[in-house]
């Protein structure tokens, strides 16, 4: 009883008695042990041979469904028991009716979780009608219908040896604590974050201190607390210098802020480098053959020193060739990933720029708006202008306020930035926006705002709804504004609407117009 198409999508781990063996093999063959089970699983993964990954003890969990031919089940429970009769391996679950039932049900894991064959750091509750997880539907790559509930982090002792700056990609300045290294949750913990200026202020947290340390989600370390010893002499508190360590550029802290940033922008290393590691990142570029130690490598030699240097990296194919660590084999899937990746959409092309607070929603948003790289680009210098059209409709995308797009203009308005964008502008094709299939959608192109309450569906529902049906949703009320949704108690945007002529429909004509699905 398969569909005649289904893509099965799940999770691959590694089991700790396969991982162990790895390891020995390893050994044997004087090859370096991987640190944990799920760095093991998502390294086999990511090999640019599948011969490789091959050879690696995988194992995966399915659990859910991508591109199918016909609905695969009315419930999650009921899909989860047509992957094990279709001969899929599906995780432990259980069906609970009520909060107390998954609680008690999460307590019970987290007694037997070091039994188990495999590492777990949590748990995920999972609405059961299908129909009413297609209704709530999710927010970027969230879905509203699924929430996970972690199992507290394991702790431990160390010393603090030192405090370092890391610069990111936006000018950040990040303490890093540097510990004598300790084993948390099974893997070996060297760093941890401390967060910024404030972190270190509030716990007070100096060289040489005894720290007590966790990894949060058993993922990133951080130090919680200081473990204070009277008779012990403690060092000097931590001044935060007020220059970039990189490039020795001035930093400042913003009124409201947490954080110091350098303010030496394209001419600090340590920026560059990030940038042009998240340009290549997997929700960007997604350059396979281009990771963080190839990116230092090639920026610190000089083969690449802005984006555009990457889609040039052809013309210095006999210098990569005769590098360290670098064949044929690796050299030519790099060209060849390098080639492919000179199309790309235009909000893997926005988020990929490393614009600050646009991140792949952000960029989608902008992306859906403005359809084209030149619209958005004209459309973004228009807005330069603060009193401008162009600024009001930016500021009206529901999503965007005032901060996100005074960042995005800021970056655009960069001289160094604008030479970046015309580089690429000259070496890539950035395809157009695609829009869902809505050519019978009645409101396909046309721009809505919600107010009040509605009884049918959750604001957010409403959003969903309208935006996969082809409308923009904004966040307020103009000229270029076709409907005005109100349920109860609308209030200004509703009059507003009435004074610039916009058509305000209640909550039924608004449902009769999209169609009698849309409350399923």
């Amino acid at each position: 009883d398969l569909p005649e198409v289904i893509e099965v999508r799940g999770e691959v781990y590694m089991t700790r008695a396969d991982f162990l063996a790895l390891n020995a093999r390893r050994a044997e063959a004087g090859e370096p042990a991987f640190a944990n089970p799920r760095n093991a699983a998502a390294g086999s993964l990511r090999q640019l041979d599948p011969a490789v990954t091959a050879t690696r003890p995988l194992s995966c969990f399915a659990y859910a469904w991508g591109e199918v031919s016909e609905p695969v089940a009315a419930t999650q429970w009921d899909f989860i028991q047509n992957l094990r009769r279709w001969g899929f391996q599906a995780n432990p679950s259980k069906r609970c009716k009520d909060l107390g039932q998954c609680l008690s049900y999460y307590r019970d894991t987290e007694e037997r979780r070091a039994t188990l064959p495999y590492d777990i750091d949590g748990m995920v509750y999972k609405v059961n009608r299908i129909d009413w997880q297609e209704r709530l539907g999710q927010v970027s790559r969230a879905p509203r219908w699924a929430i996970a509930h972690k199992f507290p982090a394991e702790k431990a002792q160390t010393i603090l040896n030192d405090i370092i700056i890391q610069v990111g990609r936006t000018g950040v300045l990040t303490p890093v604590a540097e510990l004598e290294p300790v084993t948390v949750g099974g893997v070996v913990v060297s760093r941890a974050t401390l967060h910024n200026q404030d972190y270190i202020a509030e716990k007070d947290i100096r060289k040489g201190d005894a720290v007590l340390i966790e990894r949060a989600g058993d993922v990133i370390p951080k130090v919680l607390e200081v473990i204070k010893d009277d008779a012990q002499k403690r060092s000097p508190k931590y001044v935060f210098p007020d220059h970039c360590l990189e490039c020795g550029c001035r930093a400042v802290r913003l009124a409201g802020e947490a954080a110091w940033r350098c303010t030496g922008g394209l001419v600090c290393p340590a920026q560059a480098v990030e940038r042009l590691k998240h340009f290549v990142s997997r929700g960007a570029f997604d350059l396979e053959g281009l990771g963080a130690k190839n990116i230092e490598a090639f920026w610190k030699d000089g083969l690449i020193k802005t984006p555009a240097d990457i889609f040039r990296l052809k013309d210095r194919e006999s210098d990569i060739r005769r590098r360290e660590g670098w064949g044929d084999k690796s050299a030519d899937n790099l060209f060849q990933a390098i080639a492919q990746r000179r199309t790309i959409s235009l909000e893997r092309f926005i988020y990929a720029l490393g614009v600050p607070q646009v991140g792949q929603a952000t960029a989608r948003l902008l992306a859906k708006h403005y359809s084209e790289l030149d619209g958005w680009r004209a459309a973004m210098d228009k807005a330069g202008d603060p009193d401008s059209d162009a600024y009001a409709d930016l500021i009206n995308i529901d999503g965007i306020g005032e901060s996100v797009a005074g960042d995005i203009l800021a970056f655009i308005k960069e001289g160094h930035n604008r030479e970046v964008l015309n580089d690429l502008n000259g070496l890539l094709t950035v395809e157009p926006f695609k829009a869902l299939d809505t050519a019978h959608s009645p409101i396909a192109g046309k721009t809505v705002v919600f107010t009040g309450a509605l009884a049918a569906m959750s604001r957010g529902e409403a959003k969903a709804r309208a935006e996969s049906l082809g409308a923009r949703v904004a966040g307020s009320v103009s000229k270029k504004t076709d409907f005005v949704v109100a349920g109860a108690d609308a209030g200004s945007k509703a009059k507003k609407a009435a004074e610039l002529g916009v058509k305000v429909l209640e909550e039924k004509e608004w449902l009769a117009l999209i169609g009698s699905g849309a409350a399923a």
